[in-house]
């Protein structure tokens, strides 16, 4: 259990001031993450990892010499934002371009890519790698499926040390993509992990048994079996990272054994005794193992095996000197440097601009709307984790709480300033984007944006058609951006057909709260529909067998936003109104 918190909705950011108090000398907090105290050197490349919190000692445990210049600090198991990305490496870098690498799911890639075109635009040049070292999560035919777990440590211990020798950008990139393609990592979960405030795990394992195939972010394993003896155990995820061996192998290999978080020590030291044996059976010779907690999942029972086929260069940068709060080799060469000067970051979105007449009235229909979606998030937190846990890591919940949480209270404060509907579904966005992160977060932030933008501040008077104009520019950033598709189990399953039965009500002259009430009931229909389908992408793919039977989450969530709005529209209309 994770028994200690103040409050659940702020554990991460409680744990992050703990934890840059304690590691001062090492780290300074900046918005979105941590950057070595220490100002990066001009015309240094600057290594940024990061991904959601629940992984310690990855993503800021890693910050320092001969390693990460910065972490991205998402919530708990959660993408960080766009906004957190962008600010990290805004102030990690100085001149030499930025580096972002995480591990290989949709919200980080949204979200990483997203800052990262923001920092290009700057004349920060920025590149991304995302980590695949998870063999159990796609086929070697489709590795750019596969999900990055414990091999993160790899690739960015490869990429830091070699930025920090004085590599150009270029070169840390090659270097890490030659990391990412020779490292492989296999894993078994012995039992699920707790979100901070819940009363039980995301899952569980039954006795006796173990989920093969682990993912980090309190997802089962892809399939089930007997729980193996420690030595059979060990043979197993050996025989699993060896099948991929390249054909230029030098055998010598960097190997992490890792444990989840709730898996002894003592435990792991009886699964290496096998590993290394084995492996020097084998001819192998093994490179500075690392054997303990270096990527965990909460207190997840459950360990994971990585190799790393090193040739000289790779091993040159595995065996580099490193000094991080939680990992330490080997004696840095230490040089003074100033401490990091931080006075120019700043973040702003967009002004508010006093909107007309009717579109403030519209904006008060925005901020009604979102405080009914609050209400309901909160009150369906509980079962939308349930229905999320079944394949993927539960957090669903949580992050739609804090999505919609934080936009209505940008909402509310751009309405109260005089802003237009333009202004304030512009500024939720931004802050659903910027506080919740993950898939579901960017999709929603931009999707209100593009909502508001259709709808704009100056307009005069408002008709059925522009709703359904926003409704349809809404849909069009969510396929833009997400690149999903309907029958992928995905929210666009209950989306589309919304959209699709907004425009067709109108059209035929139905009033905007008939037409949104009947929608919003296909949308929920259709999501209820996704319980027969088979996710083909997200943090649920692999486990699509599992997932048959259980509703998408995310067309659950926008399902029952959808009828809330439909809701405060009909409440608006007995009022006397029918406008936006």
């Amino acid at each position: 259990m994770t028994h200690l918190f103040n409050n659940p909705d702020t554990f991460m950011e409680d744990a992050l001031d703990g934890f840059c108090d304690a590691f001062s000398r090492y780290v300074v907090q900046v918005p979105g993450g941590v950057v070595r105290r220490a100002a990066t050197p001009e015309g240094k490349v600057a290594v940024v990892v990061g991904g959601g919190s629940g992984h310690y000692p990855a993503f800021c445990g890693v910050v320092g010499d001969g390693f990460a210049d910065g972490a991205v600090v998402g919530n708990i198991f959660t993408s960080p934002s766009t906004e957190d990305a962008y600010n990290v490496g805004r102030a990690a870098q100085n001149g030499g371009g930025v580096f972002f690498i995480t591990g290989n799911y949709a919200g980080d890639v949204m979200n990483f890519n997203l800052a990262q075109d923001r920092l290009n635009a700057e004349g920060i040049e920025t590149r991304n790698l995302y980590v695949t070292d998870d063999v159990a999560s796609a086929p070697i035919a489709e590795i750019a499926k596969r999900r990055g777990i414990a091999g993160d440590f790899v690739v960015f211990k490869v990429a830091g040390a070699a930025a920090d020798e004085g590599a150009d950008l270029a070169e840390v990139e090659r270097l890490a993509a030659k990391a990412n393609d020779r490292t492989r990592t296999m894993g078994v979960g012995l039992d699920g992990c707790t979100m901070p405030g819940a009363s039980d795990k995301l899952f569980h394992v039954p006795a006796g048994r173990m989920g093969v195939g682990l993912g980090i972010h309190g997802e089962p394993g892809i399939a089930e079996s007997d729980l193996l003896p420690a030595r059979d155990l060990g043979l197993l995820l050996l025989e699993r990272v060896l099948a991929e061996e390249p054909a230029d192998s030098t055998k010598r290999v960097g190997v992490i054994l890792n444990g989840l978080g709730a898996t002894k020590y003592e435990e792991l030291f009886v699964v290496w005794k096998t590993v290394a044996a084995e492996l020097a059976e084998r001819g192998y010779t093994v490179v500075d193992p690392e054997v303990g907690e270096l990527v965990t999942s909460l207190d997840m029972a459950g360990i994971s095996l990585t190799l790393a086929y090193l040739d000289d260069e790779l091993e040159k940068y595995w065996t580099a000197p490193a000094d991080t709060p939680a990992y330490k080799k080997g004696a840095v060469d230490r040089h003074d440097a100033p401490e990091r000067d931080l006075s120019s970051l700043v973040s702003s979105g967009d002004a508010v601009r006093e909107g007309s007449e009717a579109s403030r009235a519209a904006a008060g229909v925005a901020v009604a709307a979102l405080a009914a979606m609050d209400a309901k998030m909160r009150a369906e937190e509980d079962e939308l984790a349930r229905i999320d846990a079944v394949a993927g890591d539960g957090d669903h919940g949580r992050g739609m709480v804090r999505g919609v949480g934080h936009a209505l209270e940008a909402a509310r404060t751009a309405a109260d300033a005089g802003g237009g509907v333009r202004s304030v579904l512009g500024a939720a966005g931004e802050a659903w984007a910027g506080k919740a992160g993950g898939t579901s977060g960017v999709l929603w932030g931009r999707a209100l944006q593009a909502f508001g933008e259709a709808l704009g501040d100056d307009t005069e008077a408002f008709a059925p058609t522009d709703v359904v104009a926003g409704a349809r520019a809404f849909l069009d950033s969510m396929l833009t951006l997400g690149k999903a598709h309907v029958g992928d189990k995905t929210m666009l399953d209950a989306l589309v057909p919304f959209v699709d039965g907004l425009e067709k009500e109108v059209a035929a002259g139905r009033s905007l709260t008939e037409a949104w009430t009947d929608s919003a009931q296909v949308a929920v229909e259709a999501a209820a529909a996704t319980a027969a389908l088979a996710p083909k992408v997200g943090r649920a793919r692999p486990l699509a067998e599992r997932s048959i039977g259980t509703p998408d989450a995310g067309a659950t969530s926008l399902a029952m936003c959808a009828v809330e709005v439909a809701t405060v529209l009909a409440s608006r209309k007995a009022q006397g109104g029918e406008q936006v």
